[in-house]
């Protein structure tokens, strides 16, 4: 009787991978009574870095804008290592672009709400994502296109 091998999956690290933040009119900005709208577009990456370790980066930006006006724009990219044993192939990609990001995104929230408050503005409290839905659109619309891989950028 053969033994199935145990399945693994591990967070070794989260961290921010990259940060930016710009506000390119300070401090006129600072004198503005309009709320801003605020415009958010993501994108997943994964790779893998070394045997059964990989590097998913969720990256989101955000622009906050008045009428004419660019208030701010921050672009983070939150990243995380895991390391992910005796998955089979087929099952990778739901879990590099669901699972992973539904583990990193708390702290991408977190990151975004101090550095937009940090910047001098009410803090951008990001809505929760549903990966899985995400996921399964991008599949459908890399279907329509002939690709069998997904595309892995949203906007909200």
């Amino acid at each position: 009787m053969e033994e199935q091998q145990q399945r693994i999956f591990n967070i070794e690290k989260i961290y921010v991978k990259d940060l930016s933040l710009e506000i390119s009119d300070a401090p006129l900005v600072f004198l503005e009574s309009e709320a801003p709208k605020i415009d958010m577009q993501m994108h997943i990456d994964d790779k893998n870095i070394k045997e059964s370790m990989y590097e998913v980066v969720l990256t989101v930006t955000i622009t906050a804008k008045t009428k004419d006006k660019t208030l701010f724009l921050i672009e983070v990219q939150q990243a995380g290592v895991f390391q992910i044993i005796n998955i089979a192939e087929e099952e990778m990609l739901p879990i590099l672009n669901i699972v992973c990001p539904n583990v990193i995104f708390p702290y991408m929230r977190e990151t975004i709400s101090d550095i937009v408050t940090r910047a001098g503005f009410p803090p951008v409290i990001l809505s929760p994502v549903n990966f899985e839905a995400l996921f399964n659109e991008s599949k459908q619309k890399a279907m329509v296109n002939g690709s069998d891989q997904p595309i892995n950028t949203t906007k909200q």
